[in-house]
């Protein structure tokens, strides 16, 4: 029972780590005030949300060999999940992908960088994709510093 406690802390320290480490790319990002509606900072972002987690998983994996911190990934995609079904219960309006499907709704909320859905104030790819991507870099990277 203990054995099991101490897993689930880790486990919650490394996905804290993969967020963490995600914080700092978007302060790092912010430094240059990018513009909200430009398409630039929001791919360098999402390349940097998967590989500034991914090299601090592997560097923290490499120290610690902790083998806990490969399966980080599963809090990102039990978030994105729950990320998945809030978005689809979401009212639309006016603007808001009024006549999107599900899997529209879904993609123009999480993964579009130009005509986003509106939904979730605009914040859908740093939640439901930066986040998630970070925790899934931060796994394999972990996974790839653990030595056999």
């Amino acid at each position: 029972m203990l054995e099991l406690g101490r897993e689930s802390l880790w486990f919650f320290a490394h996905t804290l780590l993969a967020v963490i480490l995600l914080a700092v790319v978007l302060g790092v990002i912010s430094l240059d005030h990018p513009d909200p509606g430009s398409v630039m900072p929001k791919l360098l972002g999402t390349v940097l949300a998967f590989l500034v987690p991914m090299i601090g998983g592997f560097l923290i994996a490499r120290i610690q060999q902790n083998q806990v911190a490969r399966y980080v990934w599963v809090s990102g995609v039990i978030l994105f999940s729950i990320l998945c079904v809030w978005v689809l219960d979401l009212p639309t309006g006016n603007g808001l992908c009024e006549t999107c499907g599900a899997v529209e709704k879904l993609w123009r909320t999480f993964f579009t960088f130009n005509h986003g859905s509106g939904l979730m104030g605009g914040d859908g790819l740093l939640v439901g994709a930066w986040i998630p991507l970070s925790m899934i870099g931060y796994a394999i990277g972990a996974s790839l510093g653990l030595e056999s």
